[in-house]
């Protein structure tokens, strides 16, 4: 099957999962999956699947990214951050919708990596800084968009402090090795609006920077 015929039941694959926003199709479409998967996993790239990636993490299942950033609603004008950089694909996405994304990452190779990745795709919007994603980036707060690709237990409190009034943050929640929730959150003037985008499955948020014996 070439390239074009791969490419075509990649975006079929996203409208039948439910992925119908054009901007978010053309952005998925425009960013090449396999540049992120490393090895033997890079020939099926296509799948709408998760594939491993290094450090014992996951690239996330495409349906599910374009769900996610569809859930965003980012704009032209967004600054974004993202928890989970892994690597990258996510937060290349974004770059492409957005007008800046910060991406944090536990994992240093994975964020020297991803660096490297953008740098020789060209892609000039994306920030990747290594720390302690459940701290959020207050230094760069408030963000228009938070995205989250690791569960939490609950929707962190100091995350929900960055976001700024009228921002949206789109998070699984629930216990690590169970079935989880995807929220999308609205941060309004009275409160916090949630809406339940249905069942999914993510690595745990865990706090802290990984010892990664690479390091």
């Amino acid at each position: 099957m070439d390239r074009a015929e791969l490419q075509m039941q990649f975006v079929y694959a996203l409208r039948s999962h439910g992925v119908t926003n054009a901007d978010v199709l053309r952005a998925m479409e425009a960013t090449p999956r396999a540049e992120f998967i490393e090895g033997v996993f890079r020939e099926r790239a296509y799948e709408d699947t998760p594939l491993p990636i290094a450090c014992g993490q996951t690239i996330s299942q495409p349906s599910v990214v374009g769900l996610m950033t569809q859930a965003l609603e980012v704009t032209r004008r967004c600054k974004v951050l993202e928890i989970g950089a892994g690597s990258g694909y996510q937060a290349a996405i974004l770059a492409r919708l957005a007008r800046r994304v910060y991406t944090i990452e536990r994992h240093r190779p994975l964020a020297r990596a991803a660096r490297m990745l953008f740098s020789r795709l060209n892609v000039h919007n994306i920030t990747v800084v290594i720390g302690d994603g459940s701290l959020g980036l207050p230094e760069q707060a408030p963000f228009d968009r938070i995205i989250l690709t690791a569960a939490a237990e609950d929707p962190p409190k100091l995350l929900l402090e960055q976001l700024r009034v009228g921002g949206i943050m789109v998070l699984p929640v629930g216990q690590s090795h169970a079935v989880q929730t995807l929220l999308r959150i609205v941060k309004t003037e009275s409160g916090l609006d949630y809406t339940d985008l249905g069942a999914v499955r993510f690595v745990p948020l865990v706090e802290g920077v990984a010892q990664d014996v690479l390091d």
